[in-house]
């Protein structure tokens, strides 16, 4: 049996991370998981879980919410018929695949090196969210042919290296390509369930090295799960009542600027320890 008091200090760590990432998923549209894997990564080292695979657990673990919140997201953009149906089906058999590969390379890695390839990639997001422009443009139309058999496959696959869903890379994707801001979203989160149901089923059936917080399942701890998802669904809307009171613009320059900051510190720490 766990020690009661560790699964206490657990879940009240998991507790403030789940309230944090739901409010500011509402409130700036960002992904969960962008947040939860660093957050996820000091919470488990700080209770004493440093293992070489640790990184695995927080990206599975981190997939494995966003399962359920973007089910939840594409049925409500649904309602709306914001949800570009062609986009998604065109785009899934790319995005799975992988989706499929990125789970495969996590799981023969280890946590400095997935720290390393977190750290880059979150810089490029984060820099992007700062100084990126609505009006920026590479196309008339998402890609079609050669141009999707190659960006599909890649979006899932970094995605999944990051432990996130289909929002940081699919919207600006899609926007680049012209589709309206508020049908990216929407589809993006339609990503975000192709991205994760695949990698989790993967995720379930790795075998870690190393000591693993109580009730983790191959990969996936399934307290940090529960408790993510209990604590987004109950912030999330009063981070979208938040948005709709306030400009959120110039919140996501100071997200973006915290982003690059843990960024640079995950590559710190990979570099350097």
């Amino acid at each position: 049996m766990p020690d009661t008091i560790l699964l206490i200090q657990m879940l009240i760590v998991l507790a403030v991370i789940g309230a944090f990432a739901g409010v500011l998923a509402g409130l700036l549209g960002v992904g969960g998981g962008i947040v939860l894997v660093p957050a996820f990564f000091y919470a488990f080292q700080t209770l004493g879980y440093g293992g070489p695979d640790l990184m695995q657990m927080c990206l599975a673990t981190s997939l494995a919410t966003i399962i359920v919140t973007s089910v939840r997201s594409v049925m409500s953009h649904n309602k709306k018929g914001a949800v570009d149906w062609d986009i998604l089906r065109s785009w899934a058999p790319g995005i799975v695949i992988g989706a499929v590969l990125g789970m495969l390379l996590v799981a023969q890695l280890r946590t400095t090196t997935l720290q390393a390839i977190f750290g880059v990639l979150a810089l490029i997001v984060g820099l992007y969210m700062g100084f990126g422009r609505a009006s920026w443009r590479l196309g008339p139309a998402m890609p079609t042919g050669a141009g999707r058999a190659a960006l599909s496959p890649g979006m899932g696959f970094l995605s999944v290296l990051m432990g996130i869903g289909g929002g940081s890379f699919g919207v600006p994707l899609m926007s680049l390509f012209s589709v309206p801001i508020h049908r990216a979203v929407a589809t993006a989160a339609g990503f975000g369930v192709l991205i994760a149901v695949p990698s989790v089923i993967g995720f379930l059936l790795v075998s870690l090295d190393g000591p693993v917080p109580p009730y983790t399942i191959g990969a996936v701890n399934l307290v940090a799960f529960a408790v993510i998802i209990a604590m987004t669904l109950v912030t999330a809307p009063l981070g979208v009542r938040l948005a709709h009171a306030m400009d959120p613009g110039p919140l996501k320059r100071v997200f973006a600027v915290f982003l690059v900051l843990v960024a640079l510190n995950m590559l710190r720490k990979a570099l350097w320890g």
